[in-house]
């Protein structure tokens, strides 16, 4: 997977006030299961899916941040020859604080009619990030069962009103290779 994130935009008060960030994110991803049908000519390029989002962000506070994610995911090949090969998506995401260390986090994609796949439903994720110090443990609940944007995008299937809910956990820690400048 390749990704890549610009910041074009950072929100800011003062003299030259911004209400938001804005920041472009894209990524290509790569799909390594075996071919659907090995009988026909298959190539590397059908193996390509690629992300485009605009992330528009805004802190209004010091413990709720919200955020609107349009969305374009590209697929080289689809299964059938009606699916659309591009999935157009409008995303929105929350941040609430509940402590110092502890939030709960909330992600919707609604899925624009005509550019999905049949059978896919819209993917809603709930979780809670927990900060050591030098961690962050993250616990997902959705009804998602990828974790690429093509994937809990583009190809989600359960229902949370069917008791299609799925459990996740990520471990993130930051390192840093140089050591900071004491002032």
């Amino acid at each position: 997977m390749f990704f890549f994130k610009y910041k074009l935009l950072w929100q800011s008060t003062g003299k030259h006030k911004m209400p938001v960030s804005l920041n472009i994110v894209s990524s290509a991803m790569v799909q390594t299961m075996k071919w659907d049908d090995p009988n026909r000519k298959n190539y590397f390029t059908s193996r390509l899916y690629f992300a485009h989002q605009i992330i528009v962000g805004r802190k209004f506070s010091e413990n709720f941040s919200l955020q609107l994610m349009p969305t374009l995911i590209h697929y080289n090949l689809v299964k059938k020859a009606t699916d659309p090969n591009d999935i157009i998506a409008i995303g929105i995401g929350g941040r609430q604080k509940i402590t110092k260390r502890i939030s709960i986090n909330a992600e919707y994609y609604y899925q624009l009619p005509g550019y999905k796949f049949d059978g896919s439903t819209n993917s809603l994720s709930v979780g809670f990030d927990i900060e050591t110090g030098g961690h962050v443990f993250q616990l997902h609940f959705t009804n998602s069962t990828g974790m690429t944007e093509r994937t809990f995008i583009g190809e989600t299937t359960g229902k949370w009103e069917k008791g299609d809910v799925l459990f996740g956990f990520n471990i993130s820690r930051v390192f840093n290779l140089k050591k900071s400048k004491q002032k």
